[in-house]
């Protein structure tokens, strides 16, 4: 059984076509916005930098917006981008059903390519987040603009050099936002609170809708975070 870090999960199990995928969900307020979490090819709940997606959901609830971690059916590497875009599709159909509001995702490393490509196939999804994403899997960034799309990489990663996230933000449309982390490596724990205040205005702005024409006015940008 999934196992809840945050607190405020109920273990959720999504049947599809091809599988189980198990999740745990953090119900917020209808209408009030929802996340959709993955990590990379060892899957998982927690996410990167030191669990933080259990910490984001936990801080998300707190401002009424859902969130579904969710643990990708096969763990494998190099990772299959199409199998896990089906996942996330799943998730987002779950969302939408619970009628959560503007939906987003988020996914770390191999999950970041999936929430691209996830994104770029469903007019259902309104906002994504990529950290330390790869660039394979990553054909479809142009289309998901005029959505905004934020990448954050670590300036020290070695696994995925910050060269990838700067071709996605170089491929994708507007509006757009890079973020470099300064002395972050990979998993980015190492400015692990500066990620999760980011990251979490950043999507509170665009999911819920009194905050929308504040974030269209935020020009993309592409910066290192000393």
């Amino acid at each position: 059984m999934p196992i809840d870090r945050a607190g405020s999960a109920k273990p959720v199990h999504l049947q599809t076509k091809l599988g189980l995928i198990s999740c745990l969900y953090h119900e917020g307020r209808r209408g009030g916005g929802g996340v959709v979490f993955v990590g990379g090819t060892d899957g998982g709940f927690d996410g990167p930098a030191n669990a933080i997606y259990a910490t984001l959901a936990a801080d998300l609830l707190a401002d009424g917006v859902s969130s579904l971690r969710m643990d990708f059916r096969l763990h494998a590497a190099p990772g299959d981008v199409e199998e896990g875009t089906h996942d996330i599709l799943a998730g987002v159909a779950f969302l939408k059903r619970k009628d959560a509001g503007r939906t987003g995702l988020v996914g770390h490393s191999y999950g970041g390519a999936v929430v691209i490509n996830a994104a770029a196939l469903s007019r259902d999804v309104d906002a994504v987040v990529t950290l330390s994403t790869q660039t394979a899997g990553t054909a479809l960034a142009p289309r998901i603009a005029p959505r905004p799309i934020l990448l954050v990489h670590g300036e020290l990663d070695r696994r995925l050099p910050p060269a990838c996230s700067r071709y996605v933000y170089e491929r994708a449309g507007e509006p757009k936002d890079l973020i470099i982390l300064q002395g972050a490596k990979h998993s980015l724990r190492q400015r692990r609170e500066e990620l999760r205040q980011m990251v979490r205005e950043w999507l509170v702005a665009r999911l819920r809708p009194e905050e929308q024409a504040a974030a269209r006015e935020d020009p993309g940008r592409a910066k290192p975070i000393p």
